[in-house]
C-alpha cells in the first residue's frame, strides 16, 4: 500500500519534471531551471508538502480547494498545458500512470455523484 508520503513525493517529482520540460523548451534553460521556473517549482513543492488532502485526492486539479495564489495557479496551468502532452516522450511511465490515475478519479467522482 502506498503511503501518503510516497504519494506526496511522486506528485512533487511529477510537477518538477513538467516544470523542467517547460523551462527547457520555453526559456531555453540548460540543466538548471531559470529563476522564474525555480520559484514556481519551489512554490508547488511547498504546496504539496502542506496539502491536508493528500490522502484523498489524486492531483491538485481534482481538488475542491485551490490553495495556489491566482498568479501561480495560472503559471502552473500554463506549464501543465504545455508539458502534459510532451511527458509521453520524456517520462512515458509517469505519463501513463498519470492518465490512469486521472481516469480512475473521474470515474470515482461520477460514481460518487450518482450515489
Amino acid at each position: 500500500m502506498k503511503t501518503v508520503e510516497d504519494k506526496r513525493e511522486r506528485e512533487k517529482v511529477l510537477v518538477s519534471q513538467m516544470i523542467a520540460i517547460y523551462c527547457r523548451k520555453k526559456h531555453h534553460s540548460k540543466g538548471e531551471l531559470c529563476p522564474e521556473c525555480a520559484k514556481l517549482d519551489a512554490y508547488a513543492r511547498n504546496k504539496s508538502d502542506r496539502c491536508p488532502f493528500m490522502e484523498s485526492k489524486t492531483f491538485c486539479s481534482n481538488c475542491k480547494v485551490h490553495c495556489y495564489q491566482p498568479e501561480m495557479r495560472e503559471k502552473i496551468r500554463e506549464v501543465m498545458r504545455f508539458s502534459g502532452p510532451r511527458m509521453m516522450f520524456h517520462h512515458p511511465i509517469v505519463a501513463v500512470r498519470h492518465v490512469i490515475e486521472s481516469n480512475k478519479e473521474k470515474r470515482r467522482m461520477v460514481n460518487g455523484r450518482e450515489s
